[in-house]
């Protein structure tokens, strides 16, 4: 399976509805405008004006997809099901899209509440926009194979920040699946699953609002964002982080945050300026990511609430298990609260308790059906191919993906969770999904050993795949019969190495937690495997004569005799 972006074959060609005429671009901001919250920080001086949403959004006046067979069902028109809808699309692969929604989004149409993403998109990158090589400083845009849609994030951005609001992220969504020509039938709520084999290769029906969808395959991608609610006595006297109340609603309130993750540091960023006292508490002590140098723990956005706890500014982090919430005559909120770090148990009475505890996948009877999940948020377990590692035929895209947990080198997880990692594994999933319905790619390039080590280079200095994916995605060449070697693209790194095959070299990167950052070659020959690891660079420069001897000796550790 070669490259990551074929176009499909010109008799493969599925019609497309036409074209809808796009709204002009108001001068002044549209109805539906989300204004800077307050205590957010102070709004830019001059907006640039963008595209008027309407609950319309991409869908089509005949609200395609209508209840019936289909070879795969997606559900969900968040960034994870618009992905793979594109990506099955532009292979022929025939397949329905529902939606709960009215228009794409997903949870960018609601959250993050304080309206700024964590996910950075670089406008003013050392790469051109539209290039493989801008994607690794774009973490927001879906990907495309037509040059005019790629790199739509950045068009959307006021210029205030690298961090695009969410207002803008959800523009960028629906321009994506508008200009693509994405079709979706929203307003169709997914209420149940059942397995039943009809003779005709359907082995699930899905239950609607519309009626019923038929099909051998079904793609969840509907998100992890219902919040979970502990069964804490008193509990429901908290509100929950999707019910937070406008930020100058707290002022000279004592607030309590039950959690210490993104959610509950990004509720208490934007309430540092208005709360007399913000109190954070859960059982564990508080990560940050820029003590993992990764993803795991909170983002260095939010991290002022921790240093104000250090330099003594009045806001306190507890590691303390919540034994019991009651709501006093006086409308007070008692929380009392048993320490996990040897310290003495305290009771605490504050004015408003916000729920931050993390959320959980909303997988309705799925797992009746038998999909096994894992963890605190519920998320099913899978395959390098994302699908339920107990019902066959049961996938997953978007966030959900990050069930596949890989190697986890290090300890570390993959970016699955996030759109930037999320997109990749959506193409992955549509060659997958196209090659079992008989659908095969066009064969990849044959390479000559000296081409081989150029493209080597290219991946590692290019492929966002590689970059945003680390240890989890590999770009693959296979040892050709006829000679050479045969780009067989990319594909899931825990796949490869357990699956066996042909010779090959297997190039990724890997980070170790440390904040290096290095090149990992992996040389199947005879059945075996061995693991190469090349020098880190300070520059993320890995063309260099050093790199290319190293990359060239892996080359001719799986072609003994060639030179290269």
């Amino acid at each position: 399976m070669a490259g990551r972006r074929r176009r499909r074959p010109a008799g493969a060609s599925v019609p497309r509805p036409a074209r809808q005429r796009r709204r002009a671009v108001p001068a002044r901001p549209s109805q539906g405008h989300v204004q800077d919250p307050p205590g957010a920080g102070a709004p830019p001086a001059q907006r640039e004006p963008v595209a008027q949403l309407t609950s319309s959004g991409a869908a089509t006046a005949d609200r395609p997809f209508p209840p019936g067979a289909y070879p795969v069902v997606v559900v969900g028109s968040g960034p994870g099901g618009l992905q793979l809808s594109y990506a099955l699309d532009r292979l022929g692969v025939r397949h329905a899209v529902i939606s709960a929604d009215d228009a794409p989004g997903g949870m960018f149409r609601r959250w993050p509440f304080f309206q700024r993403l964590l996910s950075w998109t670089k406008p003013f990158a050392p790469a051109e926009h539209g290039t493989r090589r801008y994607e690794r400083y774009d973490w927001n845009s879906l990907v495309a194979d037509e040059p005019q849609h790629r790199a739509l994030a950045p068009r959307f951005m006021d210029g205030t920040s690298y961090f695009p609001s969410r207002a803008e992220m959800e523009q960028n969504l629906v321009e994506f699946a508008t200009a693509t020509g994405i079709r979706v039938r929203y307003g169709c709520r997914w209420t149940a699953t059942r397995a039943q084999e009809d003779g005709h290769g359907n082995r699930f029906v899905l239950e609607t609002t519309d009626g019923e969808y038929r099909c051998a395959t079904a793609v969840f991608a509907v998100g992890i964002a219902e919040p979970f609610i502990p069964s804490t006595p008193g509990f429901e006297h908290v509100g929950q982080y999707g019910d937070t109340r406008p930020a100058e609603t707290y002022a000279g309130r004592r607030v309590f945050i039950v959690g210490k993750q993104v959610s509950a540091f990004e509720l208490a960023s934007g309430l540092l300026p208005w709360a007399r006292q913000l109190v954070l508490a859960s059982p564990s002590p508080v990560k940050l990511s820029v003590n993992t140098r990764s993803l795991v723990g909170v983002r260095a956005r939010y991290v002022q609430p921790y240093e104000d706890y250090v330099l003594g500014g009045g806001v306190s982090l507890l590691d303390a298990a919540i034994d019991g919430i009651e709501r006093l005559p006086t409308g007070s909120l008692v929380v009392r609260a048993r320490r996990t770090d040897g310290g003495r148990d305290v009771v605490l009475e504050v004015d408003d308790i916000i729920s931050a505890t993390g959320f959980v996948a909303p997988l309705l009877d799925l797992p009746a059906l038998g999909v096994v999940t894992q963890g605190h948020s519920g998320v099913p377990a899978q395959t390098p191919f994302w699908e339920s590692q107990t019902v066959p035929g049961i996938r997953f895209a978007g966030t959900l993906t990050q069930g596949s947990v890989g190697l986890r080198k290090h300890g570390l997880p993959a970016n699955s969770g996030a759109v930037h990692g999320a997109r990749y594994n959506a193409l992955v999933l549509a060659r997958r999904l196209a090659t079992s319905l008989g659908i095969e790619p066009p064969a990849g390039q044959v390479l000559s050993p000296d081409a081989l080590l150029d493209r080597l280079v290219g991946e590692l200095q290019e492929s966002p795949e590689l970059w945003h994916q680390k240890a989890y995605l590999a770009w693959v060449a296979t040892v050709d019969p006829g000679g050479g070697f045969r780009d067989e693209g990319i594909q899931p790194l825990a796949h490869v190495l357990d699956a066996g095959g042909p010779d090959a070299v297997i190039l990724t990167l890997e980070a170790d937690g440390s904040g290096a950052i290095y090149p990992v070659v992996y040389v199947r020959q005879g059945g075996s495997v061995q693991e190469r690891t090349l020098q880190p660079d300070p520059f993320l420069d890995f063309g260099g004569p050093e790199h290319r001897t190293e990359l060239a000796g892996a080359i001719a550790a799986v072609a003994p005799g060639v030179v290269v």
